[in-house]
């Protein structure tokens, strides 16, 4: 199964933080065939470090989809009875308005300008694409980690779009420990003692490696 990357834009989307992002690019892939009613279709949700390249053979990379081994003709997902939608989130940057976009209100990328996203407005981006779909509703939301947090929140606030979902190894809430070791993660990318800004965009980046590795060390001791 050959499939091809598509994108899609919004005008804008007004972010929790009351930040509003305009416009806004929505990369997505889809596979099977959307029945007659439109009641076969399931949104997959990625995890952190994921795209919308869910299954199939990239037509552009030549590489199997991160879920290939669920998404297919005969497999869990099967192909032949639903309509499966994948979207890389917001902020993503794999082809949805992220930090490396262009801000055109300065014509370079918005880096560290990027507004504070929310799972919240993550999923409203996937909404408007549903809707753009025409889709009234979902037969499933599912996804892992990142992803499980996405089909929570559609459960909550749409509960009218979508008829189940299947959240997986997730939570509603990040713990102590969690939110400490998404700090580590981030700090290779924040600015380094030497004082450079962490606009890298423009040029070499300076990660700040001295750092997270005495953090990494501290957090596992």
């Amino acid at each position: 199964m050959i499939v091809e990357a598509n994108t899609v834009r919004f005008d804008s989307i007004a972010l929790d933080s009351g930040a509003t992002l305009a416009p806004v690019d929505v990369a997505y892939e889809t596979y099977g065939r959307l029945n007659a009613a439109k009641t076969n279709a399931i949104l997959v949700l990625h995890a952190f470090s994921g795209d919308a390249h869910a299954a199939g053979i990239s037509h552009e990379k030549g590489k199997p989809g991160w879920w290939d081994n669920m998404i297919g003709p005969g497999k869990a997902f099967d192909t032949n009875k639903y309509f499966m939608i994948c979207s890389n989130v917001l902020g993503g940057c794999r082809g949805t308005t992220g930090p490396g976009s262009v801000n055109p209100a300065t014509g370079r990328a918005y880096a560290m300008s990027f507004p504070v996203i929310t799972i919240g407005d993550m999923v409203r981006v996937q909404r408007m694409l549903i809707d753009w779909f025409a889709l009234r509703a979902l037969l499933s939301v599912t996804g892992g980690s990142m992803g499980g947090m996405q089909s929570l929140e559609w459960a909550v606030s749409y509960p009218d779009r979508v008829v189940s979902a299947i959240p997986i190894a997730c939570t509603t809430r990040h713990s102590a420990q969690q939110i400490a070791f998404n700090e580590v993660g981030r700090q290779p990318s924040w600015p380094t003692r030497t004082g450079t800004t962490a606009e890298y965009y423009d040029g070499s980046p300076r990660h700040a490696a001295w750092r997270w590795h005495a953090w990494w060390a501290t957090s596992r001791s």
